[in-house]
């Protein structure tokens, strides 16, 4: 493999998404290895490189890192991404772990019985509007950022959850000028808007196809 970052996971979405958000913000090339079967997850317990038998799994600086919020707080320290100073960075975390919480109760949406979508959809949409939207709204009365005066993982992540939401709820930003201007700026950044265009290692969102291979390679979670 090349000296680019390596990035192990299904192909689509899921957990590692919001590291190659991260990475492209970074403006860092990497590289993917798509895992589609039983037997290569296997293989890879075996040969010691998924610790706790999770992905996702990224190759980089030497190193196998696993644990998505270690990933992330590994490239953002990197990549300056991560505010000025500790204080900064606790309040960077908190939003950014928000942000991921969200996420995760979309993500978990396409491994849900037909029958239940709707009403998860109805908590996203209430959960969204009623607590975690205007958290970032208010942060954002004061500056283009987050925290502080430049970018940081918590802006980058929350453009992603953004747009996440919109996939699902059109709307859901209707009454929230302040995150509308936000994702305006934030797909006007050179690097966010090259991995936005089509073509690039930013993936759909999750089909049958990729729901049907993780359910096959993680059968031992979904038996």
């Amino acid at each position: 493999m090349s000296g680019k970052p390596v990035l192990y996971y299904f192909y689509g979405r899921g957990k590692m998404e919001s590291i190659r958000w991260l990475l492209a913000a970074a403006g860092v090339e990497f590289d993917e290895v798509y895992v589609s079967t039983r037997e290569q997850y296997e293989k890879m317990i075996k040969d010691g490189d998924l610790m706790f038998h999770q992905l996702p799994l990224v190759e980089m600086d030497g190193m196998k890192l696993v644990q998505t919020k270690a990933i992330l707080t590994y490239i953002a320290e990197k990549h300056n991404l991560l505010g000025k100073d500790l204080k900064e960075r606790v309040i960077i975390e908190m939003y950014t772990e928000g942000i991921r919480d969200l996420m995760t109760m979309i993500m978990s949406m396409p491994f849900l019985p037909q029958e239940q979508q709707e009403k998860h959809l109805n908590n996203i949409q209430n959960k969204s509007t009623g607590c975690y939207l205007p958290v970032y709204e208010k942060a954002l009365a004061n500056g283009q950022f987050l925290v502080g005066n430049q970018m940081s993982c918590a802006d980058v992540l929350l453009l992603e959850g953004l747009l996440m939401l919109e996939e699902r709820l059109p709307s859901i930003l209707r009454n929230f000028p302040k995150l509308q201007a936000f994702q305006g700026r934030m797909k006007a950044i050179p690097n966010i808007s090259k991995f936005l265009q089509p073509g690039s290692q930013r993936k759909s969102p999750p089909d049958e196809k990729y729901v049907k291979t993780v359910k096959e390679v993680l059968s031992h979670i979904f038996s």
